[in-house]
């Protein structure tokens, strides 16, 4: 399964690699890693327990090993994780064209945005249905009537956006999320 590097210590690093896989490692190892810091992250942000950690151990702990108890958690990372890398790699080269041909403009974010978005959608879409979720199998067969319909809500967004006066238009970008997504400009907007 995985393309054999010799290294300098007399074998190669597929070989170590397979045997991880067949010890484990990457059905049970990772994923129950994963589940338990994302669990433990989350409670710890938002601090239920107070400051308790004992007791968010425990839960993450338990959430995580109870995760493993079925097959699907395992096969719904082993086919996640590698669209995530192609996902990843794409929105990588989308930027790495951008930076050299395109100087950095304020539209280049929502271009950015919107590739990262749409490979986001389909990331998830194809991974619904390798699955066999049935919701994948209905965006493969409805994708264009999706896909026309956001067109159409983003060309009424952008007229009424584009007919909205100046300072409902300051107040837009002032929104605390999109000042999380896009940046603070309301210096720049509003001449701060």
């Amino acid at each position: 399964m995985f393309v054999s590097y010799p290294y300098y210590g007399g074998g190669s690093i597929g070989q170590i690699l397979t045997q991880w896989e067949q010890y484990g490692f990457f059905s049970f190892i990772l994923p129950f890693l994963l589940i338990f810091a994302l669990v433990f992250g989350i409670l710890e942000k938002t601090k239920i327990f107070q400051e308790n950690r004992a007791v968010n151990g425990i839960i993450a702990l338990v959430v995580g090993l109870m995760a493993l108890q079925f097959p699907f958690v395992t096969v719904f990372f082993s086919e996640i994780f590698w669209r995530l890398g192609v996902a990843l790699s794409i929105i990588l080269v989308v930027l790495i064209v951008f930076g050299l041909f395109i100087v950095r403009k304020n539209w280049m974010t929502y271009v950015l945005f919107g590739v990262a978005t749409i490979v986001l959608i389909v990331t998830l879409v194809n991974t619904a249905g390798a699955v066999g979720w049935y919701s994948g199998y209905w965006w493969y067969d409805n994708w264009p009537l999706v896909a026309g319909a956001v067109f159409i809500i983003a060309i009424i967004g952008t007229i009424i956006g584009a007919s909205q006066p100046k300072s409902a238009k300051d107040a837009f970008v002032e929104s605390p999320l999109m000042n999380a997504l896009f940046g603070d400009r309301s210096k720049n907007s509003l001449g701060r």
